[in-house]
């Protein structure tokens, strides 16, 4: 599974976006992103003699773009201290998370809301201003450029977005980025209001989006687990991989 991951989703990585690129430079790959994209580092092969010099020279590039940037950092990479040569370079890492893989046919699909909740797929802006408020709701920010983003993803195809609802009331809000080409979909948000918590909505958004993938043509989901979403996913049948830490150079 990790083999299969990194070769696809990170060496091999298409661009997030329409106006976005993926570049091989040197012993990297990188998304270069305008206005509100993601832009950062989605591979590396380096060791000891190589490290320093290739972070420094993407400190460089993105600097020289005006781009803050983010190196996400797998708990596989090397060299082993990568993570103290890009705190020596400037970057601060956020916090860790747990990858985690399922390949979708041994996932149980029934799952479904508790009574008097539905799910509500998400096609436009109203729906993407919802997902935003349940998401500052859930996790106690704003995330930066959510809702430029997502409707780019919408606009493309490459997205499947859903909202629980609890009568006209978004309760919880959830996303899956699609990846052409590749086995892999990706798991995204699953954010629920706290008053809604611990009775089944994100199960139940796992479940959605693994039929949905599915009926793609996918057949692997991958997801970066927080350390409250990582025990549910175990019990749904997803293994724990490696971890991955975003370090963002500002």
């Amino acid at each position: 599974m990790l083999e299969l991951f990194d070769r696809q989703l990170r060496q091999e990585a298409r661009p997030e976006g329409p106006d976005a690129r993926v570049e091989r430079a040197g012993n990297v790959v990188r998304q270069v992103a305008p206005g509100h994209g993601w832009n950062g580092i989605l591979w590396s092969g380096l060791d000891e003699r190589t490290a320093d010099a290739e972070i420094a020279e993407q400190v460089r590039y993105y600097g020289e773009l005006g781009q803050p940037f983010e190196w996400k950092l797998y708990g596989y990479d090397r060299p082993g201290d990568l993570d103290r040569r890009l705190l020596d370079a400037g970057f601060t890492p956020e916090p860790a998370e747990t990858l985690m893989i399922a390949e979708i046919g041994r996932l149980p699909l029934g799952g479904e809301p508790p009574e008097g909740v539905r799910l509500v797929p998400v096609t436009g802006p109203d729906g993407v201003e919802l997902m935003a408020d349940v998401h500052d709701s859930a996790f106690g920010a704003p995330a930066t450029h959510f809702k430029e983003r997502l409707l780019d993803q919408l606009a493309e195809g490459e997205v499947v977005a859903v909202l629980a609802m609890a009568g006209d009331v978004p309760v919880s809000a959830a996303r899956m980025e699609l990846h052409p080409g590749t086995r892999f979909a990706s798991l995204w948000g699953g954010g629920t209001v706290p008053e809604w918590r611990g009775r089944g909505i994100y199960r139940a958004l796992i479940a959605y989006r693994a039929r949905e993938a599915v009926a793609r043509g996918y057949d692997h989901l991958q997801v970066d687990a927080s350390s409250e979403s990582r025990p549910i996913l175990l019990r749904l049948g997803f293994e724990a991989i490696t971890t991955t830490t975003p370090y963002v150079h500002e």
